[in-house]
C-alpha cells in the first residue's frame, strides 16, 4: 500500500521546549509494510515516509496498538492525521487522492488493530525513485503532434492541460478522467464533437474550443456540472449556426466568444447569462438580436461584421389566434404567476415552450402566440465598451421586440409614430 502526498511530521514535544515545527509538507511517498525489527527479531508493520531528501525513508511502527488517533474529518480533501504513541509525533497527510487515502488509513487501522497481515495490501519498504517524490505536475502544453503522448497517460494532478496543433479529430478520453482539470485549451484543432462525458471533469473553468471543426454544441454540456463551474469558454473560428436552447443554463459563465461562426442568431434566453461580462459575436450571420439581450450588463461587447437589418416598426410578423387557444392561456398563466413546472408535471414539449416564454412591453408573457418585431438599441446601454458594429462606426443593432396582443402593439406604433421613428 503506497500513498503520494504531502507529508508533514510534528513532533508533540517540541512545544514543551519552547520551539515550533516548521509547518509545511514535502512531497512524499508513504508506504505500509513488513519490516524486521532487530532488538526483538520479528516482522512488524511500519508506515515509511520517503521525500526528495530522504529517499531511504523514515520508519514508524503502525502495529501493535502504536497509533493513538486518526484525524479524518478532511478526508474528502485529501487530508488526514495519524497520531503516533512512540514517537509522539503527528504524520500530517494532505494533498492526496481521496480514496486512496481511505484505502492507506483502513490498512493502518488494521495494521494497529493486529489483524491478519495477510488479509493487507503491504508494500515492500524500500527507497523510491527521485521521480516518484516531484511535486505533481499542474500544467502542461503539447504544441504539436510529435510530442503528443501516444502510450502514456496524462498526470492525474494536472490542472491546466493545452493540447494545440496535433490535428485531433476528437476530445481524448484520457482527457476526461484529469478530475483536477480546471483550464481545458484543445484549440487549433479539427475536432468535429464535443463527448457529453466533458461534463463530467467537476472542475472545468475554462474551456477553449477556438479553431476547430465544431457543427454544433451539445445540450447534454449545458445541463451538465458545467452549468455551477464553466466561466469561459471560447467557440471562436468554427462551424455552429446555431446554439442548444438550454445553452443558457451555463450560468456562470463570464466570458465567451463565438467569433468567427456561420450563427443565425444568438439564445432566445441570452438574458439569464447574469455574470457574462465579455461577449464577442463578430462576423457571423446575425440579422437581429434576442429580446433577451436587453437583460444583459456587459463590460465588453463585439458584434463586427454581422449583417444586420434596418428594423421598420411596421415590419411585424404576427401568430395570434382570436380568442387565445386555452393551452395559450393556461401557459401564459403559469409564467405569469411564476408557478413551478416540470416534465414530472406537464409534457415536456411544454416545458421547453414555457423556457422560451417572451415578455411584451406591458410587462405580461407570451409563449406561442404573440406579434413579434425589431427595434434599434444602441449598444451602449447593455455593455461599458462597444467594437464598432460596422466600417461607418455605428454603434446600435436591432433587438426583437413582442406583443402579447393587437393593443400593445398599436401602443407601440403610436410611440413610434409620435417620436417620428417610423
Amino acid at each position: 500500500m503506497k500513498l503520494q502526498c504531502d507529508v508533514e511530521v510534528v513532533n508533540r514535544m517540541l512545544p514543551s521546549f519552547g520551539m515550533k515545527s516548521r509547518g509545511k509538507g514535502a512531497r512524499a511517498v508513504v508506504s505500509i509494510g513488513k519490516h524486521l525489527d532487530k532488538s526483538s527479531q520479528r516482522s512488524n508493520i511500519y508506515m515509511m515516509i520517503c521525500t526528495a531528501k530522504d529517499r531511504t525513508g523514515s520508519k514508524y511502527k503502525v502495529s501493535e496498538d502504536n497509533i493513538e488517533k486518526f484525524f479524518t474529518w478532511f478526508v474528502e480533501e485529501g487530508k488526514a492525521t495519524v497520531r503516533l504513541k512512540e514517537p509522539a509525533v503527528d504524520v500530517c497527510l494532505s494533498k492526496a487522492d481521496a480514496n486512496s487515502l481511505k484505502n492507506f488509513l483502513s490498512a493502518a487501522r488494521l495494521a494497529d488493530r493486529g489483524s491478519d497481515t495477510s488479509s493487507l495490501p503491504l508494500s515492500t519498504l524500500t527507497p523510491v525513485r527521485a521521480r516518484d517524490v516531484e511535486q505533481p505536475k499542474k500544467k502542461l502544453s503539447v504544441m504539436s503532434k510529435k510530442d503528443y503522448p501516444l502510450t502514456s497517460n496524462f498526470p492525474y494532478s494536472l490542472e491546466q492541460l493545452q493540447v494545440s496543433y496535433c490535428k485531433l479529430s476528437r476530445v481524448d478520453m484520457r482527457m476526461l478522467s484529469l478530475k483536477a482539470l480546471r483550464r481545458l485549451d484543445l484549440s487549433n484543432n479539427h475536432i468535429k464533437k464535443l463527448p457529453a462525458t466533458i461534463g463530467d471533469l467537476g472542475c472545468l473553468s475554462e474551456l477553449i474550443l477556438h479553431n476547430n471543426h465544431l457543427e454544433a454544441f451539445s445540450e447534454a454540456l449545458c445541463l451538465s456540472t458545467l452549468q455551477q463551474t464553466l466561466q469561459v469558454l471560447d467557440l471562436s473560428q468554427n462551424r455552429l449556426q446555431s446554439l442548444p436552447s438550454r445553452f443558457c443554463q451555463l450560468r456562470e459563465l463570464m466570458n465567451l466568444k463565438l467569433d468567427d461562426n456561420k450563427l443565425a442568431g444568438l439564445p432566445l434566453q441570452i438574458g439569464r447569462l447574469s455574470k457574462l461580462r465579455f461577449l464577442s459575436a463578430a462576423h457571423n450571420q446575425l440579422t437581429v438580436l434576442p429580446a433577451d439581450f436587453f437583460k444583459l450588463s456587459l463590460e465588453n461587447l463585439d458584434l463586427f461584421g454581422n449583417p444586420f437589418v434596418q428594423p421598420n416598426p411596421l415590419d411585424h410578423t404576427m401568430q395570434l389566434a382570436f380568442p387565445l387557444p386555452l393551452q395559450e392561456i393556461a401557459s401564459r398563466a403559469v409564467a405569469d404567476l411564476r408557478i413551478p413546472y416540470g416534465p414530472h408535471l406537464i409534457p415536456a414539449h411544454l416545458c421547453g415552450e414555457l423556457e422560451a416564454a417572451k415578455m411584451c412591453e406591458c410587462r405580461r408573457i407570451c409563449v406561442s402566440f404573440h406579434i413579434k418585431t425589431a427595434v434599434s438599441i444602441n449598444l451602449h446601454q447593455v455593455s461599458h465598451t462597444v467594437v464598432l458594429v460596422d466600417d461607418m462606426g455605428g454603434t446600435d443593432a436591432p433587438v426583437q421586440q413582442h406583443f402579447c396582443s393587437l393593443s400593445c402593439y398599436s401602443e407601440f406604433l403610436d410611440g413610434c409614430l409620435q417620436r417620428g421613428l417610423r
